[in-house]
């Protein structure tokens, strides 16, 4: 369920007063550490980037974002898994580290449900299939153009979810593509801008700007519907491409073990930030529609999508890492 799109200022005076007494009883005291588990200027760091000053006004406490990328986010969340349940280390995971990596890899070295506390979740996006201007933006003619040049289609991988969502768009095509692995959404634009790279799926936070000025083109969005940013863009489903419908999720997670009373608190800082107009008018502005769903709701949530994800790359047959 969608955050209501403000708070009453009674309620968040009330709340606020609640959160800083809910932090001193637990002795929250020293700065709190939000590890990122992508580069700067990608979706994840990004959001957390926009909620952490208003988490931190209702803490009273400050938050560092610690980016820590790497292929498919795995360093990142494992270093929140393994960190103190002190209350003092959280993370920003998404659909790639926690629900698509649990079946992706034959050796995980965490378990998305038994090593994690679910907080809330920040928002959700479907992936924009963008292109270098060089290839043809058309779907029909792109798959003609990839049969043509089989093998020789470079595709950037910017995390699990763009990997997974990419290998089962290819072989509904029919295409076969080269995967080129990447340390974040950052990086992966940067190539494809360079045209290092021929296609990846990025968020449109990440392709947006790019499409306007044409550097770059797009075949589509990987979400149910279209984006109200990018009217004009159809859904690969709508294309064509029965079922196809993938979407890219980031939310807030701790060590599991982490007090109850810290879950709540953490989750009120969030809710706080996401009611801000600023902040919520910024994440709509930037694609995402806004989460907010309570830690066991985000929890059950987060179980599901492990469950969907299993079933898709068993029956996709997408090679496991």
């Amino acid at each position: 369920m969608l955050l209501r799109s403000t708070l009453t200022a009674l309620c968040a005076c009330a709340f606020i007063t609640a959160a800083a007494e809910s932090h001193a009883q637990t002795g929250a005291k020293r700065p709190l550490r939000s590890i990122v588990v992508s580069p700067p200027g990608g979706p994840s760091d990004v959001q957390m980037r926009l909620f952490a000053p208003k988490m931190s006004e209702a803490l009273g406490q400050t938050i560092v974002v610690d980016n820590r990328p790497s292929n498919n986010g795995v360093v990142g969340a494992e270093l929140c898994a393994r960190a103190n349940t002190d209350g003092y280390t959280i993370c920003v995971g998404n659909s790639g580290t926690h629900a698509i990596n649990q079946t992706l890899y034959r050796k995980l070295p965490y378990d998305v449900v038994r090593d994690f506390q679910a907080i809330g979740l920040l928002g959700t996006t479907g992936l924009v299939v963008a292109i270098h201007p060089k290839l043809p933006a058309n779907l029909q003619e792109f798959v003609a153009h990839g049969k043509k040049y089989a093998g020789k289609i470079n595709i950037g991988i910017p995390g699990a979810t763009g990997q997974f969502a990419g290998d089962a768009l290819w072989k509904l095509l029919g295409i076969s593509a080269n995967n080129v692995n990447f340390r974040g959404s950052a990086p992966t634009e940067i190539a494809l801008l360079a045209g290092e790279i021929d296609v990846a799926l990025l968020t449109p936070l990440a392709s947006m700007q790019h499409l306007k000025s044409g550097r770059m083109r797009a075949l589509g969005i990987s979400s149910v519907k279209r984006n109200a940013l990018m009217p004009d863009l159809p859904t690969i489903m709508e294309q064509g491409v029965k079922g196809y419908v993938f979407e890219f999720w980031n939310g807030l997670f701790a060590p599991v073990g982490i007090a109850p009373a810290l879950v709540k608190t953490l989750h009120q800082s969030m809710v706080h930030a996401a009611n801000a107009p600023e902040v919520r008018e910024r994440l709509i502005a930037l694609g995402f529609t806004p989460g907010g769903e309570p830690p066991a709701q985000f929890a059950q949530f987060v179980k599901a999508e492990v469950e969907k994800f299993r079933r898709q790359i068993i029956e996709s047959g997408v090679p496991l890492l």
